[in-house]
């Protein structure tokens, strides 16, 4: 196939925002248009230190990795901190304020790519935090799509940044409402105000801040062409239809669950588990997943409970305590990720005294519990028949994870969007009963005996398990893709969303030839645009912007001779505008 042939279905540039979550979504969804079309040339744009630790999980023909610059002592954080599981919460909001600082940087690569290849990128598609990305996207004439995780928990941030329902009077109100409707949603969908993240429940001028930070993203994601969300159509049916009508006109396109395919095959990977050949985000688990699954071969079937808290929040170190304790009074085998408590840097060494005295060595000696530091290879853990349940901080990731091998969840949210994954998916799914919320409120270690027996003992916990289940059939479905007896091609409602997706990003490519085609168009519609809206001046700023856009394009380095006439066409037509607006012939 020759090299032009190669560049037919375009270039993709994806620029997700820096933290374990976010780049493990937005790996997976550039393997996943890959393989849907291998011909689509994709750039992964990320900074230094994450550019050097994904290098190695993104080596493929068509999947390039470009680094920008950015220095984090520049802006208040730690040396050398580029992602948020190096930094402790409290500076996390740092990071994404000063992630703006990249934008001159990527505006740069973006017009490099298009100086290089005589054509603007097929599209952009920008993780939420990374918003001002439309601008860019803009600028050169070229599609933008917002990436967000699950539709329930995307659509409740929405709504509940943009809305406030529950301040009595708007923004300037500090009477909270205890309990309320939530806009956009069916009637029936009501949070209490113990369900909301601290944010939203902060003091007038903290609220304000990250107010004022959330609805600014949220308007660059409305103002995009479109939103991918890494869901299942039939398993997030009041999320998806709450989401489209927060983004209408916008199409919303159900792409996940974005997961490796071993963990698509259903209970033929039940057995002895199913290891990955490398960590998904370059990571160096705390214990090989070799040993991992030998420790869970020993275990009976669905007896073991699964604790990860994420990569970027942890609990208390009451919390931690009364964990620990009620785990032992359980008597449930388990695997425990360790992190050290809040208050203390990710980075620090995990201490024996946060745990009860003698704990770790007790587990050692009974068997009973996995201690594993740092990270675990989750995914090999959740797809060996031994796991029973999931207590999870409800990351839309880990939730996908779970869901797809059945394994019902006992959820203690943390942070973001969290506390509304917890809500879906015990009141609409019943797949989970949730233990705590954040670091807020009192915990025994007896509420977590309970809990753990109720979800893995009692009859309820067997009708979510097989709910749970129920839902990773749908998962599979909407993965699947087959030809029937009749020889017609059967796509589940994930590829067919995918494929929808990248048939318009593909189809609409702009090169110096198609240009060509359209100079009188394009100068005619300025012309009539500019004429019709120069009489208000943020309108004529909107129009200064997309001629730049088009004059970029136009008069870019080793241009195709024919856009020599076409240039000329152009500025013959601004020049006749702006004498007749009586502006300088330099605006």
């Amino acid at each position: 196939m020759s090299t032009q042939q190669q560049q037919d279905d375009g270039h993709i540039i994806m620029f997700p925002f820096m933290a374990q979550g976010h780049l493990t979504r937005f790996i997976a969804l550039a393997k996943f248009i890959s393989q849907r079309k291998p011909n689509t040339k994709i750039t992964f744009v990320t900074t230094p230190l994450n550019f050097r630790r994904l290098q190695p999980t993104l080596q493929t023909n068509n999947i390039c990795l470009a680094e920008l610059p950015f220095s984090s002592a520049d802006h208040g954080l730690p040396p050398n901190t580029e992602n948020c599981d190096s930094l402790p919460p409290h500076l996390i909001a740092t990071l994404l304020y000063a992630s703006k600082a990249l934008k001159p940087s990527f505006d740069n690569l973006i017009d490099e790519i298009i100086r290089a290849e005589k054509r603007v990128p097929s599209c952009i598609i920008f993780d939420f935090f990374f918003g001002w990305a439309t601008e860019t996207a803009n600028r050169v004439g070229t599609p933008s799509f917002v990436f967000t995780p699950g539709g329930y928990g995307t659509a409740m941030m929405f709504s509940m940044w943009l809305h406030s329902p529950h301040r009595k009077n708007g923004d300037d109100s500090k009477e909270l409402i205890e309990e309320f409707h939530v806009p956009k949603f069916p009637d029936a969908c009501r949070l209490h105000i113990s369900q909301l993240p601290s944010r939203l429940r902060d003091s007038n001028q903290e609220f304000t801040t990250y107010a004022e930070f959330y609805r600014m993203h949220i308007s660059f994601s409305q103002k995009s062409d479109g939103m991918l969300c890494n869901s299942v159509e039939e398993i997030e049916v009041v999320g998806l239809e709450a989401l489209r009508n927060l983004m209408e006109p916008k199409p919303v396109w159900p792409i996940g669950p974005l997961l490796p395919s071993f963990l698509l095959q259903g209970n033929q990977n039940k057995n002895n588990g199913c290891v990955a050949s490398q960590s998904r985000t370059g990571k160096e688990f705390g214990i090989s997943p070799e040993s991992c699954i030998e420790w869970l071969n020993h275990q009976k079937p669905s007896s073991v409970l699964f604790i990860s808290f994420g990569s970027q929040n942890t609990i208390s170190a009451p919390k931690m305590m009364e964990l620990a304790l009620g785990l032992e009074k359980s008597g449930k085998c388990f695997i425990w990720v360790l992190r050290p408590p809040s208050g203390f840097e990710n980075t620090t060494e995990f201490k024996s005294e946060w745990l009860p005295e003698g704990f770790v060595e007790r587990m050692s000696q009974t068997k009973k519990g996995l201690l594993i530091k740092t990270w675990a290879p989750q995914l090999e853990i959740l797809c060996h028949r031994s796991t029973g349940a999931f207590l999870s901080h409800c990351g839309w990731n880990s939730v996908l994870e779970s869901l797809s091998q059945g394994v019902p969840i006992i959820g203690w949210p943390l942070y973001a969007e969290q506390p509304y994954n917890s809500k879906m998916l015990q009141e609409e799914m019943g797949v989970s009963v949730q233990l705590a919320i954040g670091n807020e409120g009192e915990l025994y270690s007896e509420d977590v005996k309970n809990v753990v027996k109720y979800v893995m003992d009692s009859s309820q916990g067997e009708e979510m398990r097989n709910k749970a289940t129920g839902i990773a059939e749908k998962i599979r479905a909407a993965m699947s893709e087959d030809i029937d007896e009749a020889g017609s091609h059967q796509k589940g409602s994930t590829i067919k969303s995918i494929d929808d997706f990248l048939a318009n990003v593909t189809s609409k490519k702009l090169s110096y030839e198609s240009l060509s085609l359209v100079p009188a168009i394009i100068c005619e519609c300025l012309a009539k645009e500019y004429r019709l809206c120069s009489s208000m001046s943020a309108e004529v700023e909107h129009m200064t912007v997309r001629i730049q856009r088009i004059s970029l394009v136009l008069t870019i380095e080793s241009a195709a001779p024919t856009l020599l006439s076409i240039q000329s066409n152009f500025e013959s037509t601004i020049s006749s505008i702006t004498l007749e607006l009586g502006l300088s012939p330099d605006y």
